[in-house]
Protein backbone atom coordinates (compact mmCIF):
# COMPACT_ATOMS: atom_id res chain seq x y z
CA UNK A 1 0.00 0.00 0.00
CA UNK A 2 1.13 3.45 -1.15
CA UNK A 3 0.61 7.66 -0.34
CA UNK A 4 0.35 9.33 -3.74
CA UNK A 5 0.53 12.73 -3.09
CA UNK A 6 -0.35 14.61 -6.29
CA UNK A 7 -0.25 17.71 -7.57
CA UNK A 8 -3.59 18.56 -9.01
CA UNK A 9 -2.69 22.06 -10.57
CA UNK A 10 -4.20 25.20 -10.53
CA UNK A 11 -7.86 24.55 -11.31
CA UNK A 12 -8.44 23.61 -14.93
CA UNK A 13 -8.76 19.56 -14.89
CA UNK A 14 -6.68 18.96 -18.01
CA UNK A 15 -3.55 20.95 -16.35
CA UNK A 16 -2.62 17.69 -14.50
CA UNK A 17 0.12 15.06 -15.47
CA UNK A 18 -0.46 12.13 -17.50
CA UNK A 19 1.20 10.91 -14.21
CA UNK A 20 -1.20 11.68 -12.21
CA UNK A 21 -3.97 11.00 -13.75
CA UNK A 22 -3.18 7.23 -14.08
CA UNK A 23 -2.61 7.56 -10.10
CA UNK A 24 -5.62 8.25 -9.65
CA UNK A 25 -7.77 5.88 -11.91
CA UNK A 26 -6.10 3.08 -9.72
CA UNK A 27 -6.14 4.30 -6.15
CA UNK A 28 -9.10 2.68 -4.29
CA UNK A 29 -9.26 5.68 -1.96
CA UNK A 30 -9.24 9.28 -2.67
CA UNK A 31 -8.66 12.42 -0.74
CA UNK A 32 -8.68 16.02 -2.23
CA UNK A 33 -9.15 19.42 -0.83
CA UNK A 34 -12.89 20.07 -2.06
CA UNK A 35 -12.64 23.81 -1.83
CA UNK A 36 -9.41 23.59 -4.55
CA UNK A 37 -9.14 20.68 -6.55
CA UNK A 38 -11.55 21.01 -9.47
CA UNK A 39 -14.37 17.96 -8.93
CA UNK A 40 -13.96 16.84 -12.59
CA UNK A 41 -10.71 15.20 -11.36
CA UNK A 42 -12.36 12.99 -9.36
CA UNK A 43 -14.12 11.59 -13.00
CA UNK A 44 -11.08 9.74 -13.16
CA UNK A 45 -11.91 7.38 -9.68
CA UNK A 46 -12.49 3.76 -10.36
CA UNK A 47 -15.59 2.29 -9.99
CA UNK A 48 -16.75 2.08 -5.95
CA UNK A 49 -13.73 4.85 -4.75
CA UNK A 50 -13.68 5.52 -1.64
CA UNK A 51 -14.01 9.83 -1.89
CA UNK A 52 -13.36 11.70 0.77
CA UNK A 53 -13.46 15.39 1.17
CA UNK A 54 -10.48 16.64 3.39
CA UNK A 55 -11.49 20.08 3.64
CA UNK A 56 -13.62 19.49 6.83
CA UNK A 57 -11.03 17.43 8.40
CA UNK A 58 -7.97 18.04 10.61
CA UNK A 59 -4.52 16.22 10.32
CA UNK A 60 -5.36 13.98 12.71
CA UNK A 61 -8.69 13.00 10.80
CA UNK A 62 -6.37 12.55 7.33
CA UNK A 63 -3.77 10.29 9.47
CA UNK A 64 -6.84 8.28 10.27
CA UNK A 65 -7.71 7.68 6.77
CA UNK A 66 -3.91 6.81 5.74
CA UNK A 67 -4.10 4.40 8.54
CA UNK A 68 -7.48 2.95 7.53
CA UNK A 69 -6.04 2.35 3.93
CA UNK A 70 -2.79 0.99 5.14
CA UNK A 71 -4.54 -1.88 7.51
CA UNK A 72 -7.37 -2.32 4.58
CA UNK A 73 -4.12 -2.77 1.56
CA UNK A 74 -5.38 0.26 -0.77
CA UNK A 75 -3.54 2.41 -2.18
CA UNK A 76 -4.35 6.20 -1.62
CA UNK A 77 -4.12 8.89 -4.22
CA UNK A 78 -3.90 12.22 -1.84
CA UNK A 79 -4.71 15.33 -4.12
CA UNK A 80 -3.79 18.89 -3.20
CA UNK A 81 -3.45 22.17 -5.28
CA UNK A 82 -1.25 23.40 -7.62
CA UNK A 83 2.55 21.56 -6.91
CA UNK A 84 3.59 19.87 -4.01
CA UNK A 85 6.50 21.89 -3.24
CA UNK A 86 4.68 25.14 -2.18
CA UNK A 87 2.60 26.36 0.64
CA UNK A 88 1.17 22.60 0.18
CA UNK A 89 0.86 21.45 3.75
CA UNK A 90 2.14 17.81 2.24
CA UNK A 91 5.19 17.72 5.03
CA UNK A 92 3.33 17.24 8.43
CA UNK A 93 1.42 14.86 6.61
CA UNK A 94 4.92 12.90 5.25
CA UNK A 95 6.34 13.21 8.81
CA UNK A 96 3.36 11.51 10.21
CA UNK A 97 3.35 8.69 7.36
CA UNK A 98 7.09 7.84 8.02
CA UNK A 99 6.59 7.71 11.73
CA UNK A 100 4.35 5.19 11.22
CA UNK A 101 6.32 3.53 8.61
CA UNK A 102 3.86 4.02 5.92
CA UNK A 103 5.23 4.45 2.26
CA UNK A 104 4.45 7.45 -0.13
CA UNK A 105 4.93 8.87 -3.28
CA UNK A 106 5.05 12.59 -4.53
CA UNK A 107 3.97 13.84 -8.08
CA UNK A 108 4.21 17.52 -9.13
CA UNK A 109 1.89 19.50 -10.88
CA UNK A 110 1.18 22.68 -12.51
CA UNK A 111 1.92 25.30 -9.63
CA UNK A 112 -0.41 28.55 -9.38
CA UNK A 113 2.03 30.72 -10.99
CA UNK A 114 2.97 29.07 -14.15
CA UNK A 115 -0.88 29.51 -14.65
CA UNK A 116 -1.04 32.90 -14.61
CA UNK A 117 1.59 33.50 -16.44
CA UNK A 118 0.34 31.88 -19.02
CA UNK A 119 -3.14 33.38 -18.66
CA UNK A 120 -1.49 37.03 -18.75
CA UNK A 121 0.63 35.54 -22.21
CA UNK A 122 3.90 36.80 -20.22
CA UNK A 123 7.39 35.31 -19.90
CA UNK A 124 8.49 36.41 -16.13
CA UNK A 125 12.20 36.19 -16.81
CA UNK A 126 13.57 38.65 -19.76
CA UNK A 127 16.90 39.70 -20.71
CA UNK A 128 18.33 42.68 -19.13
CA UNK A 129 14.76 43.12 -16.96
CA UNK A 130 14.82 40.26 -14.82
CA UNK A 131 16.36 36.56 -14.76
CA UNK A 132 14.95 35.68 -11.08
CA UNK A 133 10.83 35.00 -9.81
CA UNK A 134 10.72 34.76 -6.35
CA UNK A 135 7.43 33.02 -4.59
CA UNK A 136 6.24 34.56 -1.47
CA UNK A 137 3.25 35.40 0.63
CA UNK A 138 2.80 37.62 3.83
CA UNK A 139 2.19 36.56 6.99
CA UNK A 140 -0.84 35.03 7.99
CA UNK A 141 -2.92 32.76 10.46
CA UNK A 142 -2.23 29.86 9.03
CA UNK A 143 2.00 30.95 9.58
CA UNK A 144 3.88 33.46 10.38
CA UNK A 145 6.77 34.73 8.09
CA UNK A 146 10.57 33.96 9.28
CA UNK A 147 12.08 37.73 10.10
CA UNK A 148 14.24 37.54 7.12
CA UNK A 149 11.84 37.24 4.28
CA UNK A 150 10.69 40.81 3.95
CA UNK A 151 9.05 41.77 0.87
CA UNK A 152 11.22 45.29 1.41
CA UNK A 153 14.03 42.53 1.11
CA UNK A 154 13.16 40.72 -2.06
CA UNK A 155 11.95 44.32 -3.97
CA UNK A 156 15.48 45.51 -3.59
CA UNK A 157 16.75 42.47 -6.19
CA UNK A 158 14.45 43.73 -8.42
CA UNK A 159 13.32 40.31 -9.27
CA UNK A 160 10.03 39.38 -10.36
CA UNK A 161 7.48 38.47 -7.42
CA UNK A 162 4.72 36.26 -7.36
CA UNK A 163 2.90 36.51 -3.78
CA UNK A 164 0.34 34.09 -2.83
CA UNK A 165 -2.53 33.74 0.04
CA UNK A 166 -2.13 37.50 0.44
CA UNK A 167 -4.54 39.39 -1.43
CA UNK A 168 -6.24 41.17 1.72
CA UNK A 169 -2.82 42.53 2.26
CA UNK A 170 -2.63 44.78 -0.18
CA UNK A 171 -2.09 47.89 1.26
CA UNK A 172 0.87 46.71 3.03
CA UNK A 173 2.14 44.98 -0.09
CA UNK A 174 2.09 48.51 -2.34
CA UNK A 175 3.41 50.30 0.71
CA UNK A 176 6.60 47.75 0.75
CA UNK A 177 7.12 47.58 -2.69
CA UNK A 178 6.64 51.05 -4.10
CA UNK A 179 9.44 52.52 -2.83
CA UNK A 180 12.26 50.03 -4.37
CA UNK A 181 10.19 49.21 -7.84
CA UNK A 182 8.39 52.85 -8.65
CA UNK A 183 4.65 53.65 -8.53
CA UNK A 184 4.65 52.86 -12.09
CA UNK A 185 5.84 48.95 -11.46
CA UNK A 186 3.74 46.80 -13.67
CA UNK A 187 1.18 44.77 -11.52
CA UNK A 188 -1.02 42.02 -12.45
CA UNK A 189 -3.49 40.09 -10.22
CA UNK A 190 -4.80 36.53 -11.25
CA UNK A 191 -7.75 35.54 -9.84
CA UNK A 192 -8.49 31.34 -9.98
CA UNK A 193 -5.64 31.18 -12.79
CA UNK A 194 -7.31 28.41 -15.23
CA UNK A 195 -10.53 28.12 -13.93
CA UNK A 196 -13.69 28.54 -16.20
CA UNK A 197 -14.08 32.10 -14.01
CA UNK A 198 -10.50 33.33 -14.36
CA UNK A 199 -10.04 36.89 -13.61
CA UNK A 200 -7.01 39.34 -14.56
CA UNK A 201 -6.72 42.80 -13.44
CA UNK A 202 -3.75 45.04 -14.90
CA UNK A 203 -2.64 47.86 -12.65
CA UNK A 204 0.57 49.65 -11.40
CA UNK A 205 1.41 50.15 -7.65
CA UNK A 206 -0.08 53.27 -8.02
CA UNK A 207 -3.38 52.06 -8.92
CA UNK A 208 -3.51 48.66 -8.28
CA UNK A 209 -5.33 49.39 -5.26
CA UNK A 210 -8.31 51.91 -6.74
CA UNK A 211 -8.56 48.82 -9.23
CA UNK A 212 -9.36 46.02 -6.88
CA UNK A 213 -11.49 48.43 -4.75
CA UNK A 214 -13.57 48.42 -7.99
CA UNK A 215 -14.01 44.87 -8.38
CA UNK A 216 -13.39 43.13 -4.97
CA UNK A 217 -11.20 39.67 -4.92
CA UNK A 218 -11.43 37.76 -1.74
CA UNK A 219 -9.48 34.73 -2.28
CA UNK A 220 -7.61 32.25 -4.91
CA UNK A 221 -5.84 35.03 -5.92
CA UNK A 222 -2.25 35.73 -7.10
CA UNK A 223 -0.27 39.19 -7.33
CA UNK A 224 2.57 39.61 -9.88
CA UNK A 225 4.70 42.66 -9.78
CA UNK A 226 7.88 43.21 -11.27
CA UNK A 227 8.93 44.94 -15.18
CA UNK A 228 8.49 42.25 -16.27
CA UNK A 229 5.22 42.13 -16.62
CA UNK A 230 4.79 44.97 -19.25
CA UNK A 231 8.46 45.11 -20.66
CA UNK A 232 8.66 45.26 -24.60
CA UNK A 233 12.11 46.72 -25.60
CA UNK A 234 14.39 43.87 -23.82
CA UNK A 235 17.30 42.30 -25.21
CA UNK A 236 16.78 38.75 -27.77
CA UNK A 237 18.07 36.54 -25.36
CA UNK A 238 21.88 34.91 -27.07
CA UNK A 239 19.94 31.26 -26.74
CA UNK A 240 18.95 31.57 -30.50
CA UNK A 241 21.28 34.21 -31.72
CA UNK A 242 23.31 33.14 -35.34
CA UNK A 243 26.65 33.85 -32.92
CA UNK A 244 26.01 31.41 -30.23
CA UNK A 245 27.26 28.13 -30.65
CA UNK A 246 26.17 25.28 -28.50
CA UNK A 247 26.52 21.39 -28.33
CA UNK A 248 23.53 20.78 -29.78
CA UNK A 249 23.82 23.77 -33.06
CA UNK A 250 26.55 21.69 -34.72
CA UNK A 251 27.32 24.83 -36.56
CA UNK A 252 31.50 24.74 -37.48
CA UNK A 253 33.44 27.81 -37.93
CA UNK A 254 31.36 29.86 -35.06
Amino acid sequence: MTVHFIGAGPGAADLITVRGRDLIARCPVCLHAGSLVPPALLDHCPAGARIVDTAPLSLDDIEAEFVRAHAAGQDVARLHSGDLSVWSAVAEQMRRLDARAIPYTLTPGVPAFAAAAAALGRELTLPGVAQSLVLTRVSGRASPMPAGERLEAFAATGATLAIHLAIHRLADIVAALAPCYGADCPVAVVVRASWPDERIIRATLATIAERIAADPVERTALILVGRSLAASDFQDSALYSIDYQRRFRGRDGL
